[in-house]
C-alpha cells in the first residue's frame, strides 16, 4: 500500500466522534475538579503577593486541557496536527513559587484523564493530592527564621552584637559579611525565644553601631 492509497482510502471518513452529552459532562467534571485545584492552591499558597490570575488559570487549564484530549481522541487527523501545533508554544512568563509547578502539573493531568474518561481516577486522584497538599503544605515552622542586618565600624562592636544576638535568640548563624574599610556589614539568620523584638533597640545602642534591621523571610537565602 502506498502513500496515496491511504488518502484514496475511507480512513480519514472514519473518525468517531464525541456526542454532545460527553463534551459537556466532561467540561463541567473539568471545571468541577479545576475550582477544586483553585480552592487547594488558595489555600495552601504561602507566598508574598497572593496572584488570583493564577487561580483561574489553574481552572481553564483543567477544562482546555480537556478540550484538547477530546478532540485528540475523536479525530486522528487532528491529533497529529495538533501535536504540531502545540509544539511551537513557547512560555515565557517565570514560575516563582515551586509548589506552582505542581498546580500546573496537576491541572494538566486532570484535564488529560477527565477527557480519557477515567473520571474515577481524576476524582479520587484530585482528592487525595488535595488532602496532601492541604496537610504538608499548610505546615509551618515552630519558629520562624528571620534575618538580622547589622551596619558596624569595627570588630570590637561586631563582637558585642553577637554576644547580645546569643543572649536573647535561640540560634543565630552568619549568612553573610561585608568589610570595607571602617564599616563591617553582617546578614545574620536568627531564630527568636518569642515574639518580643526589643533586642533589636539593644542592639543599635551598641557602641560602634550604625543601624540594625530585622527582616522576615521565609527561609531560602541568596547569598
Amino acid at each position: 500500500m502506498t502513500f496515496n492509497d491511504i488518502f484514496k482510502s475511507n480512513f480519514l471518513e472514519n473518525v468517531t466522534s464525541v456526542s454532545p452529552l460527553d463534551m459537556v459532562l466532561a467540561l463541567v467534571l473539568a471545571f468541577a475538579v479545576g475550582m477544586f485545584i483553585f480552592l487547594v492552591y488558595k489555600r495552601t499558597y504561602s507566598g508574598v503577593m497572593y496572584s488570583s490570575s493564577f487561580g483561574v488559570t489553574l481552572v481553564a487549564l483543567t477544562m482546555i486541557t480537556t478540550l484538547v484530549i477530546l478532540a485528540v481522541t475523536s479525530n486522528v487527523v487532528l491529533s497529529l496536527g495538533m501535536v504540531g501545533a502545540l509544539s511551537i508554544v513557547r512560555f515565557r512568563t517565570a514560575i516563582k513559587e515551586p509548589l506552582d509547578i505542581a498546580f500546573l502539573f496537576w491541572s494538566i493531568a486532570a484535564g488529560i484523564v477527565l477527557a480519557a474518561g477515567m473520571i474515577p481516577l481524576a476524582v479520587f486522584g484530585s482528592v487525595i493530592i488535595g488532602i496532601i497538599l492541604l496537610i504538608f503544605a499548610n505546615r509551618k515552622s515552630d519558629v520562624n527564621p528571620y534575618i538580622v542586618v547589622i551596619k558596624c565600624d569595627g570588630q570590637a562592636s561586631e563582637k558585642k552584637v553577637l554576644e547580645e544576638l546569643e543572649k536573647n535568640t535561640k540560634k543565630c548563624v552568619v549568612k553573610s559579611k561585608t568589610a570595607q574599610k571602617g564599616s563591617v556589614e553582617l546578614s545574620l539568620e536568627v531564630r527568636l525565644k518569642d515574639d518580643n523584638t526589643d533586642f533589636v533597640n539593644a542592639l543599635a545602642d551598641i557602641e560602634g553601631v550604625q543601624s540594625a534591621v530585622l527582616v522576615s523571610y521565609n527561609g531560602d537565602y541568596m547569598g
